[in-house]
């Protein structure tokens, strides 16, 4: 069942939740469609905090980042893919998103990505360890 985008970035923003809050992290979404880190998440006594930037795709594709890399950000990457099926997540350092994306460029314009094969690999793969207990 094809879903439209905005259902599908909700699926992928409340699963993280979801996985974080399993880990005992306090996850909270911030605005959405608002510039900046899609989740903010700290621990029992709030003496760590943690931002998260997570991508949605409905299947296994490239992930768009946009004509910049200035708006990498956050603590962590998470990329979630598949998820009208069966979601699998990936788990990202900014530097690592930026080390991998792949530059496009068409009729003059320049667009960034994180081609599959760059992020659906085993060191990221469902690798929560990455960012540990709350």
């Amino acid at each position: 069942m094809k879903k439209n985008t905005q259902i599908t970035g909700n699926i992928g923003l409340y699963f993280v939740c979801y996985k974080l809050s399993l880990m005992g992290w306090n996850a909270m979404p911030t605005a959405r469609n608002a510039r900046g880190v899609d989740i903010i998440a700290y621990n029992f006594d709030c003496s760590k905090l943690i931002s998260l930037q997570v991508k949605t795709l409905s299947e296994r594709n490239p992930v768009p980042l946009g004509n910049t890399l200035n708006k990498i950000m956050g603590d962590y990457w998470i990329i979630v893919n598949n998820v009208t099926n069966e979601a699998k997540s990936f788990i990202l350092y900014p530097k690592e998103v930026i080390e991998n994306a792949h530059k496009g460029e068409k009729n003059g314009k320049i667009s960034y990505w994180l081609q599959t094969k760059a992020y659906d690999i085993d060191k990221f793969a469902e690798a929560w360890d990455r960012i540990g207990k709350a």
